[in-house]
């Protein structure tokens, strides 16, 4: 029998104005097409090692456990929780949308006693509110999300950290979408645990999701009276395959090493400060233009909003589902809709990385003009 020559895939071309995944640096694409490495070759080892350095850079930390967990930014997050939250002790959750919800339900797996603090989705927590509730619960671990991907809404957590550790707790930070694009500087903050994404801020593509872990808490890990539940997120049989001698943990991609070493070789070019100067700068030029189409931000002060994901509710009449259609067909324009409770009534929509610029802002404000 004569073999057929089988197909080749060839994807459409889309802009990616999404919340996440977001269009990936051209550099990282390139870089994708190099040849492959053992998992121990010295180059590989090099290049993962200038990526561990680049991460604290972005991370704002000296950490020296900072690495990636081979995983999308869920799988960060559950190695998060199910290695510093144990079975019976009580982990304090500040929710106020869909991912810390998810924070909320991955505690309570690890049957822990969850104590969830709640405020209206794409409201922030003040001070006095981090640290009544705190008070009240005496946990051993707090968990909020710095950048709430569901509804647009930035906090930076440090009233939350403080409170956490008057009271002796741990703190982990959602920071899946800030890193990259606006400043996360967890060691300012007072963070203890946080996990990131590839595919927001860094412009890559998903599949290796960045962590890191202050001294405090690497110590805490280290006598943690049992196992995780977890094999595969244990983190400490993770960090044994980052430094030497490199034990066999899991099979790293060469592939998504090497986009994310250039991807983070592009933001040390632009400087870091340089870029989240870039994205505040081209977001707050999104969200003026979207207001003079009636559009209007889901977080009413600007001081609270994410620089680089809106989130905003239709002018009156717009159905977000159309619009959206639309702009797909039209365009080839992706942005999203809302999550959880806000589905169906908002719209959220990224400018990062390479689509964070003037050029790109108006074409997309002008699109969306044209499609309503």
């Amino acid at each position: 029998m004569l073999m057929t020559e089988k197909k080749r895939i060839a994807p459409p071309k889309r802009l990616m104005y999404g919340p996440g995944p977001s269009m990936v640096e051209p550099r990282a694409y390139e870089a994708m097409g190099q040849t492959l490495t053992g998992i121990r070759d010295p180059y590989f080892l090099s290049v993962m090692n200038e990526i561990r350095s680049g991460l604290r850079q972005g991370f704002g930390t000296s950490n020296e456990r900072t690495f990636t967990v081979p995983a999308s930014g869920s799988g960060a997050m559950e190695a998060a929780v199910g290695n510093f939250v144990l079975p019976d002790s009580k982990f304090v959750v500040f929710s106020a949308g869909q991912f810390a919800d998810r924070v909320v339900a991955m505690g309570r797996r690890q049957r822990a006693k969850v104590a969830v603090c709640e405020k209206t989705w794409g409201e922030i927590f003040t001070g006095a509110e981090a640290e009544a509730f705190i008070e009240a619960e005496r946990p051993d671990v707090v968990a909020f999300v710095q950048a709430e991907t569901s509804t647009g809404a930035y906090q930076s957590g440090k009233a939350i950290a403080a409170a956490a550790h008057k009271a002796g707790a741990l703190v982990i930070a959602d920071c899946v979408t800030s890193l990259g694009a606006m400043p996360v500087e967890i060691d300012a903050v007072g963070i203890d645990v946080t996990y990131s994404c590839a595919q927001k801020g860094l412009s890559c593509p998903c599949g290796l999701s960045p962590i890191s872990i202050s001294p405090k808490a690497w110590e805490w890990l280290e006598k943690r009276p049992v196992d995780p539940f977890t094999w595969y997120l244990d983190l400490r049989l993770l960090a044994n395959y980052f430094d030497p001698p490199h034990q066999y943990h899991h099979t790293p991609s060469p592939p998504l090493y090497y986009a994310m070493h250039q991807a983070l070789a592009v933001i040390e070019e632009e400087g870091l400060e340089n870029r989240w100067e870039r994205h505040k700068r081209t977001g707050q030029r999104f969200v003026s233009g979207l207001q003079k189409l009636g559009f209007e931000p889901l977080v009413k002060n600007a001081a609270d909003r994410i620089w680089h994901i809106s989130a905003v509710l239709p002018p009156p009449g717009v159905d977000e589902a159309v619009l959206r259609e639309r702009l797909m067909d039209g365009y080839d324009i992706e942005i999203a809709g809302g999550l959880g409770k806000l589905t169906g009534k908002i719209l959220r929509i990224g400018i990062m990385g390479p689509l964070a610029t003037e050029e790109s802002v108006d074409f997309l404000l002008a699109s969306i003009a044209a499609s309503l």
